[in-house]
């Protein structure tokens, strides 16, 4: 009974303990220093070595400029346990009471100290990197190396040069360290990465200094690994026909792998670089006798050949099915072609009948669990296209319960919200919108946060949600690819002219209707409606860089296109369309080096 009392006493003592740490935490992270200070020196008292504790106790000091207090307790612990790194906390709070030689000999004892012992390096150099003594940590990582070569704080060196500013030995020094290190490669990448992304508006000086880099060195050493790092650079850039030339130098040197060559051509088709993937597709059809490889290939292309056809074309499509069938066989190795023919069939040829059977032979397939799912999302958008409206609920419902915090999962969520928006149930829409506004596919957040401020915008100025209705029932058509009647809804809600609310959305729509059937200069209006007439507008950013491209890819007007492109650049920069916007003005611009 003793025994089970003293285990009850620990384990009470234990819970105190750990509750007394989140309090002093609480109060440390809110600024209160008077309450961490008390709390930090309770729990100092009860265990002295605690590092953690010790710390931001000295720190809840500084704040609160009680420093002859700190430097006892400095003194004492430096005295008592011999770490080094105390002396630059020692150093500091002497910087911080204005005493800079006493300072200055305490960053000094703390560097001889490494000079005696290279492993003290670890301890001293995070404690210089924490008060940002910049100068002082590279001394340490320099002196550390040179007494014992087995060290290796390439990184570390590469991470401050770039806080310094020094972006020049960063690289270098970064890409020394990939080249010797490569398990540090990703590493290291997401640190370039972040200067790249995090650029100044307008200062391309980094990016075009790593580009140069890059360039030298695999002309210099033409090793296969400077191939694969210039991919990945231009691929940061969405540049993807350059990483594509990487990609296929790299092939010529390992013409078995074409994982990342296919990894490219999705990126590039994702990010609307359809040329490019097409020609990834054609290479890998060129450079392959493997089955599933040619499939994929033949499958992507004739894809976008559908995306392009009209009626005309579609016989021949049809034969081009058949022929593939032929080659392989109705299998379930051909599963991705079952997939685009249904569709095909329903959206093109408004065959849904057709299209649903062909995936219901689908389904008798041995298919994986992925796989089912992408047919029976393929069949809820057939249903809807055939307004068999609660069928496809059911089967996004089924996706999204198998797939519940997958992309897939959510993609059904996002369909049948859809759905019940195309139907006119705005409540629950709105409901399952803005559960997914917290989605962690980008695309599919912004979808939710559009359809959801759409509906919450247009309710709050009609509650008889007459407009939106009318709306919904256009987007329906548009879906369906009912485009003339989808127009006629569209045209009638600007001459209708309700609520404020409903236009900026409906101008937008035209704008995007007229831009996809190609009268331009039609989009250009209502597009430039949306953006003098709608400044708050969530399209305003669409808007803008639509009417960039079409300037620029349309009707090439690079001084017009560029005027657009920097509004986006400037002003929406947590818009999707920035990264893309910021390229193309750069190149319209005449940075080709990027």
């Amino acid at each position: 009974m003793k025994k089970y009392f003293w285990i009850l006493l620990c384990l009470i003592s234990l819970t105190s303990f750990a509750q007394n740490e989140q309090i002093a935490a609480q109060y440390f992270e809110k600024g209160d220093f008077e309450k961490a200070v008390l709390s930090y020196e309770e729990l100092f008292a009860k265990n002295p070595g605690h590092n953690g504790h010790f710390a931001r106790l000295i720190e809840s000091l500084q704040q609160l400029k009680q420093f002859d207090k700190a430097e006892t307790l400095l003194k004492e612990r430096l005295q008592r346990y011999k770490q080094p790194n105390l002396y630059v906390d020692l150093g500091y709070l002497y910087a911080a009471k204005k005493e800079e030689t006493k300072a200055k000999e305490n960053y000094q004892l703390a560097v001889e100290e490494v000079r005696k012992n290279s492993v003290q390096v670890y301890a001293v150099a995070n404690s210089f990197e924490k008060y940002v003594l910049l100068d002082y940590a590279l001394q340490v990582y320099e002196l550390a190396t040179t007494a014992d070569p087995r060290l290796n704080f390439n990184f570390q060196i590469a991470v401050i040069y770039g806080q310094q500013g020094k972006t020049d030995l960063m690289i270098e020094k970064f890409l020394d360290e990939a080249k010797k290190n490569p398990t540090m490669q990703i590493s290291i990448q997401m640190q370039l990465s972040r200067f790249m992304m995090g650029e100044d508006k307008g200062d391309e000086t980094f990016t075009a200094a790593l580009r140069k880099a890059l360039i030298q060195r695999s002309q210099k050493d033409p090793d296969v690994f400077w191939n694969e790092f210039l991919s990945w650079f231009y691929i940061q850039l969405k540049e993807y026909d350059k990483a594509f030339v990487q990609q296929k130098a790299i092939f010529k040197r390992n013409p078995d792998v074409f994982y990342n060559i296919l990894n490219l051509a999705n990126l590039a088709y994702e990010d609307d670089d359809v040329e490019t993937a097409k020609g990834v597709y054609e290479f890998v059809l060129a450079n392959t006798t493997d089955v599933d490889l040619i499939i994929d290939a033949k499958t992507f292309l004739l894809s976008d050949t559908i995306n392009r056809a009209k009626p005309a074309d579609y016989p021949a499509i049809d034969a081009n099915f058949a022929a593939l069938y032929a080659e392989f066989g109705r299998s379930a190795i051909v599963y991705p072609l079952l997939l685009i023919q249904a569709n095909f069939e329903a959206f093109n040829k408004e065959n849904p009948n057709m299209g649903i059977q062909i995936l219901k032979d689908a389904l008798k397939m041995p298919l994986n669990r992925t796989e089912i799912a992408e047919v029976k999302m393929n069949m809820a958008d057939i249903l809807l296209f055939d307004e068999k409206f609660n069928q496809a609920l059911l089967y996004y419902a089924q996706v999204s319960e198998d797939f519940k915090n997958d992309a897939i999962g959510h993609e059904a969520n996002l369909k049948a919200a859809k759905t019940s928006y195309y139907q006119g149930d705005f409540t629950w829409a709105q409901q399952q919108f803005k559960a997914l506004k917290s989605a962690s596919t980008q695309l599919i957040a912004n979808d939710a946060l559009e359809m959801f401020l759409l509906i919450s915008d247009n309710t709050v100025a009609d509650s008889t949600q007459t407009d939106l209705k009318q709306l919904a029932k256009a987007d329906f058509f548009l879906y369906r690819r009912k485009n003339t009647l989808a127009l006629e809804i569209l045209q009638s809600l600007l001459k209708s002219n309700k609520t404020q609310e409903i236009l900026d959305v409906t101008n937008i729509r035209l704008g995007n209707y007229f831009n996809e059937t190609g009268a331009y200069n039609d989009a250009l209006t209502y597009y430039s409606t949306v953006i003098s007439n709608f400044p708050e507008s969530v399209y305003l950013d669409e808007a803008l860089y639509a009417s960039g491209l079409i300037y620029e890819e349309r009707l090439a007007d690079a001084e017009k296109a560029k005027s657009f492109y920097e509004k986006v650049i400037f002003n929406h920069p947590d818009s999707i369309f920035f990264v893309d916007a910021r390229k193309r003005y750069r190149l319209l611009r005449g940075d080709k080096n990027l």
